[in-house]
């Protein structure tokens, strides 16, 4: 098919206009809550080390470019200036923005796609899983299922696959994935034991999630911490959550991390598995680690809008509500 035959937008003029309608729910429901609207740099200057995030990089041409930094790149989420507005005193602080993440594409993915993101200042995750929830229901409407429930990764795991995945031994967690036909990392060889975790989770726990019920999955393995805050009443854990619907993933939350120097020690054992996958490796982002010495205690919710939009107008895969999927932008 040519250009001239394709350049229709991917959504119906109907779902456009769905969802025009939830954004402007969404900005309601933060101006309700007095939540400030916020809008950063889509392209920055410090990709994120998470293994499984894969930043897209740009060139400037500028003859103002500082030497010896040719490249940028566009943001995977605004979470790093955000965390640097609230460390400056921003307040409680939202975003609805385009971000970019590159090596996704399929039905739940297209490389840009709007995340909401938002951060509390002084609240609890449990605090923080009601007001998504609050959120979620408005934005789904009718489609909504009745129930919520909240679950602990590792009951999530008793109950989808009879495993724990705090103390089963690494042979149980790699025979467990053998009927999924798919390998972690670079293969059973030198796959390590959260690539197997977070392969359970993508194929088998997380698809059976949020059947008849908005599942809130929460205190994730500390190994799987990212930026968030272990739990003080269990090391083992960390104080994350995830939001599943209908057994897609919808939202990513964390009881922030405030502590510089344990998040470099995360970004260099980020950079320590990438170099051992292959994949390129980044230098840490200095001024986000500088904001975390006066980052207020917080909570902060990354919510895929485009899987929202997907589930409340019952489309089959994410091209169908965005106006330009990316093969076609």
């Amino acid at each position: 098919m040519t250009a001239a035959d394709d350049w229709r937008p991917s959504a119906t003029l109907e779902l456009l206009r769905r969802r025009a309608q939830l954004l402007r729910t969404t900005r309601e429901f933060f101006a309700e809550r007095g939540v400030l609207e916020v809008d950063t740099p889509v392209v920055v200057n410090a990709p994120v080390t998470d293994v499984h995030i894969h930043s897209a990089s740009v060139r400037l041409q500028s003859a103002v470019q500082p030497a010896g930094v040719p490249q940028r790149f566009l943001h995977t989420s605004p979470e790093y200036a955000m965390k640097r507005l609230l460390a400056a005193g921003s307040g409680d602080i939202y975003q609805i923005c385009h971000v970019v993440r590159g090596a996704e594409r399929g039905r739940l993915h297209n490389p840009e796609f709007t995340l909401i993101e938002w951060y509390r200042i002084g609240c609890s995750l449990t605090q923080l899983m009601d007001e998504v929830e609050a959120l979620v229901r408005e934005l789904l409407g009718a489609t909504a299922p009745a129930a919520s429930e909240r679950i602990s990764y590792r009951e999530a795991f008793l109950r989808e696959l009879n495993l724990d995945p705090l103390t089963a031994p690494d042979t149980a967690l790699v025979a467990a994935a053998q009927p999924l036909a798919l390998h972690a990392g670079g293969g059973p060889a030198t796959a390590d034991r959260d690539e197997w975790l977070e392969l359970l989770m993508g194929a088998s726990v997380g698809p059976r999630l949020g059947r008849g019920a908005l599942s809130f999955v929460h205190s994730y393995p500390a190994s799987q911490a990212a930026l968030a805050r272990l739990d003080p009443a269990d090391a083992r854990v960390a104080q994350r959550f995830e939001l599943y619907c209908a057994g897609i993933e919808l939202a990513n939350g964390f009881h922030e991390l405030a502590s510089a120097s344990e998040q470099r020690a995360r970004f260099e054992a980020d950079n320590a598995r990438r170099r051992r996958l292959g994949l390129a490796v980044f230098p840490a982002d200095e001024r986000l680690l500088a904001a975390l010495t006066a980052l207020p205690d917080c909570v902060g919710v990354a919510l895929g809008f485009d899987r929202t939009l997907m589930l409340a107008t019952g489309a089959a895969n994410i091209d169908a509500v965005l106006p330009f999927a990316t093969e076609r932008a």
